[in-house]
């Protein structure tokens, strides 16, 4: 029962660390439009904790929505990581080293190209955007913005290796 305990507060205490450094990761990379970290540790949280991993996500997502107020924009944010959490979650732990260098970048750019098809239909509803067209000429505006989302995605893909490494090893000190 104690160790269950400490297992517990540990948990608590290492999930919140990781969903406030996500936070802190966005915020210090803003000045850059559409390249952040999330993927990264989505992937590597991933790899470690499977579901558990949705924790940190969430603790992410509702400190983002705190620091900006609920903002209408933050309402997608409810869904739209759900689609990288469950492409990562797909590729199996035993998979080969090499396989999973491949799909890791891979999973983390297709969800930065697909980010703006993913919040469409938010942006339909919020935005009055009530026909195929306008929501394709809405998408076509902020392709360039998805188009770097997944090229820097893919980029910080390279790292959800190591840095899952280096979690289960501390996984294993711990």
């Amino acid at each position: 029962m104690v160790t269950r305990r400490r297992h517990l507060a540990r948990d608590t205490a290492l999930f919140a660390m990781l969903g406030a450094m996500m936070l802190a990761s966005k915020l210090v990379m803003e000045v850059l439009p559409n390249v952040h970290l999330l993927a990264l540790f989505v992937g590597a949280l991933t790899a470690v904790y499977r579901w558990r991993a949705l924790i940190p996500l969430y603790v992410y997502v509702l400190l983002d929505g705190l620091i900006h107020a609920f903002s209408p924009w933050w309402i997608p944010y409810l869904y739209i990581f759900l689609p990288l959490f469950f492409g990562f979650l797909a590729i199996p732990r035993r998979a080969p080293h090499w396989l999973k260098a491949i799909l890791y970048p891979t999973v983390a750019g297709l969800h930065g190209l697909l980010f703006g098809l993913l919040y469409a239909p938010f942006e339909a509803l919020l935005y009055g955007l009530d026909s195929w067209e306008k929501v394709a000429a809405w998408l076509s505006a902020g392709l360039v913005f998805d188009v770097t989302h997944a090229v820097s995605n893919a980029v910080f893909g390279t790292l959800i290796l190591p840095f899952s490494r280096l979690l289960w090893r501390l996984e294993r000190k711990g």
